[in-house]
């Protein structure tokens, strides 16, 4: 055990919140990039879901996911909660576009 176990849950919780920070950016990041992808596929008018590469982009992540010793069903979940995101912000950009 460690001398002063307060001291550890505060490193600890440290570590967690600059995780949290990182993956705030990241999410961010990538929405920029989804953004650009919906407004190309409704200046294309391309259909705002691409099923396929879903379903590819979910079994690779469920791959990383075990690689990485995390839950491959939480790693699955997590993206299917982006995607249902994205895949709202370009259906509304599609409909803009109309």
């Amino acid at each position: 055990m460690s001398p002063d176990p307060m001291a550890e849950l505060h490193e600890i919780r440290g570590s967690i919140d600059n995780i949290d920070a990182a993956l705030v950016h990241l999410l961010a990041e990538r929405f920029k990039n989804t953004k650009k992808v919906g407004r190309l596929k409704a200046e294309s008018s391309m259909p705002p879901s691409d099923p396929e590469r879903e379903a590819a982009q979910i079994a690779r992540l469920r791959r990383l996911a075990e690689d990485a010793d995390l839950d491959p069903a939480f790693a699955e979940k997590f993206l299917e909660f982006i995607l249902a995101e994205v895949i709202q912000h370009h259906e509304a950009l599609a409909a803009d576009s109309e």
